[in-house]
């Protein structure tokens, strides 16, 4: 059991941000607001640092972390960037897309971000609140989300304490985050292919506009957060596609199917992805024991929406 009011909720104010980069430089964790969803923040050079991160979230130490930094020099000081990343990162950050590329060999992070791989993870958020805490603290930050393992995803400061308590022992508070899904991700392979690790809100099509078309999957085993079968969970069983409900379901609707909490009445699919999360919190939250959800059509930014849906249905 955790104790929840030893964790200190802050404002992103300048001396709210002070304090939290005095809390990373010293090693500590802090929950910061990204454009996704909330993130449980270390300095990615500190074995010490990360450790608190796997600790606090009870994720396994295979699964490697994604490092967020302050902008394309910082990146390139940490993986190889051939012209593909370059045009990606200049195209897409600051924003919603994760690059997993070839670890440059003195690249000043510790092993534990990388699951020892020989590939890295690397992000520019677009959140004034974490693109300040990267200015101040001045190193890469490690920063999953800020949740158990395995569990909901936080888009609010509420959910971040929920699920972690005095794991996250400061939040900054930047209110609802904007998307509400996690970064796609693309590892760049050295043969010239491809491949999407995690759909996101750059969508594959898009991707698919600027790179050609996917390549086979060339990796193996977990190259990159979101990719383990079960993830995003919210504890009861879930019924997905549902057109009818029962007495004990929460209902999560989607356009003309109304629900105990709707994605979007508009049948809007950007809305339905920033508000997926919170609904699946109050589902879990709910008395009623299992969970269903209104079918959401594939393709586009509808394609992470249903791939988040499938694992957090995973028993």
């Amino acid at each position: 059991m955790t104790d929840k009011d030893a964790t200190e909720i802050i404002s992103p104010d300048a001396a709210g941000i002070a304090k939290a980069a005095d809390y990373l430089i010293s090693g500590e964790l802090v929950a910061v607001p990204t454009e996704t969803v909330y993130g449980l923040a270390a300095r990615a050079d500190s074995a010490e640092a990360v450790a608190r991160i796997y600790a606090a979230k009870g994720r396994p130490d295979f699964n490697p972390l994604i490092v967020h930094v302050r902008d394309i020099e910082q990146a390139q000081e940490l993986a190889e960037f051939d012209d593909r990343a370059l045009e990606l990162a200049e195209r897409f950050w600051p924003g919603p897309l994760t690059l997993v590329l070839p670890l440059r060999a003195d690249a000043p992070v510790t092993m534990a971000v990388t699951a020892g791989l020989p590939t890295i993870g690397l992000r520019q958020p677009s959140h004034k609140v974490m693109q300040a805490v990267l200015k101040s603290v001045g190193v890469p930050l490690a920063a999953p989300s800020a949740n158990r393992s395995e569990h909901i995803s936080p888009t609010r400061a509420d959910h971040v304490i929920d699920s972690l308590g005095d794991n996250a022992p400061l939040i900054l508070d930047g209110g609802s985050s904007e998307s509400g899904l996690e970064s796609s991700i693309v590892a760049l392979r050295p043969t010239g292919g491809w491949t999407l690790l995690r759909p996101g809100p750059v969508t594959k099509e898009t991707l698919e506009r600027i790179l050609g078309a996917e390549s086979e999957v060339e990796g193996s085993g977990i190259e990159a957060p979101g990719q383990m079968e079960r993830h995003y969970s919210p504890g009861k069983p879930m019924r997905l596609s549902a057109s009818e409900v029962a007495q004990d379901e929460f209902f999560i609707g989607f356009g003309s199917l109304e629900g105990d909490c709707n994605l979007s009445q508009a049948g809007d699919l950007n809305q339905a992805a920033a508000r997926l999360y919170d609904c699946l919190h109050q589902a879990a939250a709910s008395h009623k024991p299992s969970i269903a959800v209104a079918p959401i059509p594939y393709g586009e930014v509808g394609r992470a929406i249903n791939d988040r849906l499938r694992r957090a249905a995973t028993q």
